[in-house]
C-alpha cells in the first residue's frame, strides 16, 4: 500500500496533524491506543473510518523505519 493511501498531512485538517487518509483520526491514536493495551480490532471499532489495511499498512512502515539500520532503507520505508 502506497504511503499516500496511508496517512495524510494537510493543514486544513486538525491543523496538518498527521491522519489516516480519507479520515479525521490522528495516526498517534493507533499508537496511544496500542501503548495502553487496547487491541487492534478495539482501535478499529472505536475508529471505524479506518480500515485494518490501513492499520497494518502502517504498523509495518512503522517497523521498517526503527528497525533500519541506513537512512536509504529508512526512505524506501517510507515511499
Amino acid at each position: 500500500m502506497d504511503i499516500k493511501q496511508i496517512v495524510t498531512i494537510d493543514s486544513d485538517i486538525l491543523g496538518g496533524q498527521p491522519v489516516f487518509s480519507g479520515t479525521r483520526v490522528p495516526i498517534e491514536s493507533l499508537f496511544d491506543h496500542l501503548e495502553a493495551g487496547v487491541s487492534l480490532d478495539e482501535f478499529l471499532d472505536d475508529f471505524p473510518t479506518v480500515s485494518k489495511e490501513q492499520a497494518i499498512a502502517l504498523l509495518e512502515v512503522a517497523s521498517k523505519i526503527t528497525s533500519s539500520k541506513n537512512i536509504a532503507e529508512l526512505y524506501e520505508a517510507a515511499a
